[in-house]
């Protein structure tokens, strides 16, 4: 075994050997769970201002402890999410920026860090995160074939932990909404009446394609319920710490894999019995990076080694009302499926200003999606309509630098980079921007060149990693 890969399982086998006092501390540790969706806009719950979608479990859950209206992530994409929220770290820190990815070895990731204060770990879901060495789960249970969420293995572990009188950390991570649209009921959605973004070309099959998200939403907060359920059944409520997160935006144009508020704003509840004001809502900034450092201070502990996210726990208790002034974005589409031979985007926002970097706005942007039939109907109906050759030629070619209102345009339609009353936005979000990417290592360019060497590779040569 390589020397480096040692100390830092010495800290799990520390973690084994607790003496009957340090036990009998930890029964008053919280317990912590999250329950992550996968590819679901947060403006599509109920909660957050959508008046077609049915998410009663999230809905009720967010009336119980504090809402983030400014919640972001760090990477528009599943894998660099997942790695960024177990880590604390940047993505090109870890090196895990595009999909499919990987952490470098010696990362040490929350199992390391919680592991010496008693805890015991577990992933049940969707993973996407390698290697094993920096994700040594005391528990890791994967979706179903069906792919869904094992909540047998959800019962065992609560119940196993409660009669060990053992703190834990239990990440259950959904499959849904992500692609394809197959599960929940469509029916209960009116493709006639359905509200959509303004920045979908209205065609029926956008209709057609956005009421099946709608239901995999729904069997989504459905999921949550049940998770929910088990934290009741085993009188684990009030001595548990709730998350819920939405991930990053959806599979159609302007969310998912891009730097745009759909792509990287998330949804994100908190519920701490005793603790967290029910109803309360925040406007502070935070980010999933601030995951694990929010959570370690919670455990009563301290990282193993320094984070790149800060604890949120004063907001959570109330007693600070702002925590960070700008969030940070970053998305790698070399390397995603039938994605572009590069194009690079970062991003950076403050509470007013969403600010993009595009490194190659000579290339044109391209992935799954856009070769599907739903993009090929709205270019159809590009040809004789211009708000739908807008949409389009605005979705695949972009400008070096783009600027948005996020007060008065969430949905990013209204590029204000050109206009010279805003330059010194501009610059100010440039400095902060390019501030953060040479802490990260980011070298632009040269990085996103880089980012098929860090994309996890299957025994047989294949991109991989997902489990």
């Amino acid at each position: 075994m390589n020397p480096f890969q040692i100390w830092p399982l010495a800290f799990l086998v520390v973690g084994q050997f607790i003496n009957p006092l340090r036990a009998e501390a930890q029964k008053g540790k919280p317990n912590l769970v999250l329950f992550m969706a996968d590819d679901c806009s947060y403006y599509d719950l109920a909660c957050y201002g959508s008046v077609d979608s049915k998410t009663p479990n999230i809905d009720n859950f967010a009336t119980q402890g504090i809402r983030f209206t400014k919640a972001y992530q760090a990477a528009p994409m599943c894998s660099p999410t997942r790695h960024n929220l177990y880590t604390g770290l940047w993505p090109v820190k870890t090196g895990a920026y595009p999909n499919h990815t990987f952490a470098k070895d010696r990362t040490l990731s929350i199992i390391h860090h919680l592991k010496p204060a008693g805890y015991q770990v577990a992933l049940i879901g969707k993973s996407h995160v390698q290697p094993e060495s920096v994700f040594p789960w005391d528990l890791y249970s994967p979706l179903t074939k069906s792919n869904d969420i094992n909540f047998a293995e959800v019962d065992s572990f609560m119940n196993v932990c409660t009669s060990n009188h053992q703190p834990f950390c239990l990440f259950v991570t959904s499959n849904q909404p992500h692609t394809p649209w197959n599960k929940g009921n469509p029916s209960l959605f009116n493709p006639e009446r359905i509200a959509l973004p303004p920045f979908y070309v209205d065609v029926p099959e956008t209709r057609t394609n956005f009421c099946k998200y709608l239901a995999e939403i729904n069997y989504m907060d459905k999921e949550f319920g049940t998770l929910l359920g088990k934290l009741e059944d085993h009188k684990l409520n009030d001595k548990t710490v709730v998350v819920y997160l939405s991930e990053q935006g959806n599979s159609l144009p302007f969310a998912k894999w891009t730097c745009y508020e759909a792509g990287v704003h998330s949804a994100c509840l908190v519920r701490w019995p005793g603790v967290i004001q029910p109803g309360s809502t925040s406007e502070a900034i935070v980010e999933y990076v601030d995951i694990l450092p929010t959570f370690l201070e919670i455990a009563g502990t301290k990282p193993l080694t320094p984070l790149d996210g800060k604890s949120f726990v004063p907001v959570l208790t109330g007693k600070e009302k702002a925590h960070k002034q700008y969030t940070f974005s970053i998305q790698t589409t070399r390397g995603i499926y039938s994605g572009s031979e590069y194009y690079g985007i970062r991003s950076v926002a403050d509470r007013k200003y969403r600010y993009v970097l595009n490194l190659s706005p000579e290339a044109t942007f391209q992935n799954t999606e856009v070769l599907a039939p739903l993009f090929k109907k709205w270019q159809q109906k590009a040809l004789t309509d211009c708000l739908a050759r807008w949409i389009t030629n605005k979705y695949q070619h972009r400008p070096a630098i783009e600027l948005y209102d996020l007060e008065k345009d969430k949905y990013c339609m209204h590029d204000l980079a050109g206009n010279a009353a805003y330059k010194p936005v501009v610059e100010r979000l440039d400095r902060a921007l390019k501030a953060w990417m040479a802490s990260c290592g980011d070298e632009g360019q040269a990085t996103e060149m880089k980012a098929l060497d860090h994309q996890f590779k299957n025994a047989d040569g294949t991109v991989g990693g997902e489990k």
